[in-house]
């Protein structure tokens, strides 16, 4: 097995630290997204001794682009965002030409043990129970035990109602999985909104997890769930379906995860391929951050949320992933028409053109 692990961070990697041992003997190789701060890279050297770590900011990301496309590079550069999460797309690119088997990516504040193996047990395994939802979405907050009583759902699950209704189907299925969304103990993945409503003024609430209750997840046919990429894998075939969105324009930012992780799940269905969620849990220590911009970033996002995956929940079709991501995204631009506001169907628009491009790039490869 090939595991590659892609970070975007402009942060020392503390939390990798303690995983040295892991990814030395696993022979992970670990590709770091960063805007080129030279300092930042020599802590993180010398944190990380003797793994195979390469540095990829905005002088390497360019350099590669114009070696693959030449005078032609800018168009295919411009789909990777500057500064933003989206950057770990272009790992994603990296990964899959060097003949990744699976490709995991991780947040820089999740601290975790036993990453690797068990991202690739959860992949590779044929355990699990399965589960699906009259409301055609999975609360995946159901997997963990928290330390306050209530309700909760995470970032990037629709507010409907119709899609809030817990009436679970399980049913005793393992299998082989295309994606594996690992878990976070510590501070769930809430949106601004339900932070804010819990008290959370610094972006951190006091509601927190504390126990995995399920170790493998598969999420059903024609049901989906908010995965967030703080702590996900996923294996070389999916990489044509896993552009990571171009966030932080027009107003809208925070689903970029969110949004690649719903088209994924629908071309997975097209093919059978099963998709999970549960181990390994790591520990989320979430930095302080300002939770009104993070509202105010997130609040049309959540108008388009309600509706995009009944966007592109129709028939598409394809003999692979990246066949079949170019069918999706034929049926979302026709859908467009039905989202009234033009600043919405720009934004969709641009992220239907950079899908395009994403799969040219990958073909490529």
């Amino acid at each position: 097995m090939k595991p590659f692990l892609i970070i975007a961070s402009i942060n020392e990697l503390n939390n990798l630290q303690p995983l040295v041992e892991e990814l030395k003997s696993t022979g992970t190789k670990v590709i770091v997204v960063d805007e080129g701060n030279m300092s930042i890279r020599e802590r993180n050297r010398k944190l990380l001794t003797d793994v195979d770590v390469r540095y990829f900011g905005s002088v390497e990301r360019t350099s590669w682009f114009k070696g693959k496309f030449g005078s032609d590079y800018e168009k295919y550069l411009a789909i990777i965002p500057e500064r933003a999460h989206a950057e770990t797309s272009f790992g994603f690119l990296v990964a899959y030409e060097e003949g990744a088997d699976f490709i995991i990516e991780l947040d820089d504040d999740v601290f975790i043990n036993s990453l690797v193996p068990g991202h690739q047990y959860n992949l590779y395994g044929n355990k699990g129970t399965t589960v699906s939802s009259p409301s055609r979405w999975y609360n995946t907050l159901d997997a963990i035990e928290m330390d306050t009583p209530g309700k909760f759902f995470p970032r990037g699950h629709p507010y409907d109602s119709a899609t809030r209704t817990e009436e679970y189907q399980w049913k005793d299925a393992g299998g082989e999985c295309i994606l594996n969304m690992g878990h976070w103990l510590g501070n769930p993945d809430f949106d601004a909104m339900t932070i804010l409503y819990h008290g959370g003024m610094d972006g951190r609430c006091g509601v927190k997890g504390t126990e995995l209750k399920k170790e493998k997840v598969i999420v059903d046919y024609r049901t989906y769930f908010a995965v967030c990429s703080m702590n996900t894998s996923f294996r070389r075939e999916a990489v044509p379906a896993m552009y990571q969105l171009y966030m932080n324009t027009m107003s809208i930012d925070r689903f970029d995860d969110i949004w690649s992780g719903i088209f994924l799940k629908r071309i997975a269905d097209l093919f059978g391929d099963k998709v999970c969620l549960g181990k390994p849990a790591g520990t989320h220590d979430k930095r302080p951050r300002n939770v009104f911009k993070d509202l105010k970033k997130e609040m049309d996002g959540m108008v388009l949320n309600e509706t995009l995956w009944q966007m592109i929940d129709g028939d598409i079709s394809g003999h692979c992933y990246s066949d079949a991501y170019i069918s999706m995204v034929d049926m979302l631009e026709k859908n467009l028409a039905n989202i009234a506001d033009e600043s919405y169907r720009k934004f969709m628009q641009l992220q239907a053109g950079n899908m395009r491009l994403w799969v040219d790039i990958v073909d490529t490869l």
